[in-house]
């Protein structure tokens, strides 16, 4: 009897979700417009009622970096990744954090986000209404880039406060979400919080000619 072939591992497929101008090499690059290293050009607004160009598990990771918060119907966004994406896939989404004024002095943004908002991605959030949303993604991780100056000596839970009260404290909030398949019932006993994370950041160095 001839020896077994092992077939090769199987190939990583990540889609660049809104990539702008920032295509990433190896990804599969999606936007609306036709930029240099757009692989897929589609709307990204429409997912109720065009869907995306993906095969049903395709794909085991997502980036959205500073693309949700500009998105209206969001919801239908993340139906379609998470059809399109394998079992277990990740997702990492970037955006500002809702108590910061690049959250709302973009005029292009249309929605804040925070601590909670991620939550809402998954099925157990929806246990006292049904409003059509079919996706089901975990928060795992959320990881809040504040400058160390403004959290140095205080303890994590001071951290927090000052997160939830403060204005201009988190410069960037990345949440980290998982794909769950099959969807789970919509279930509040089901719902699992995500682990925080405090991302302590140096001042940004300044530029030669600007004020000090």
């Amino acid at each position: 009897m001839g020896a077994s072939v092992v077939p090769p591992p199987k190939e990583l497929r990540r889609l660049n979700v809104g990539c702008g101008r920032m295509a990433i090499p190896g990804w599969v690059n999606l936007d609306i417009a036709a930029l240099p290293g757009v692989d897929v050009v589609a709307d990204i607004e429409r997912c109720a009622e065009a869907g995306l160009p993906f095969a049903a598990d395709a794909f085991d990771g997502f980036l959205m970096s500073h693309v949700v918060e500009h998105i209206r119907n969001v919801l239908p966004l993340m139906t379609e990744l998470h059809r399109i994406a394998r079992p277990g896939a990740s997702l990492m989404i970037r955006v500002p954090f809702g108590g910061s004024d690049d959250a709302w002095e973009d005029p292009t943004h249309v929605r804040p986000y925070f601590l909670n908002s991620f939550g809402y991605f998954s099925q157990p959030f929806y246990w006292r209404a049904d409003y059509g949303y079919r996706g089901d993604w975990q928060p795992e991780r959320i990881t809040l880039r504040i400058a160390a100056a403004l959290v140095d000596g205080l303890t994590p839970q001071a951290v927090m406060e000052k997160v939830q009260t403060g204005r201009n404290v988190v410069r960037e909030m990345v949440a980290e979400l998982v794909a769950v398949k099959p969807v789970r019932a919509a279930d509040a006993a089901l719902q699992r919080a995500p682990r925080y994370i405090i991302d302590r950041i140096a001042p940004p160095a300044t530029s030669p000619g600007s004020p000090g």
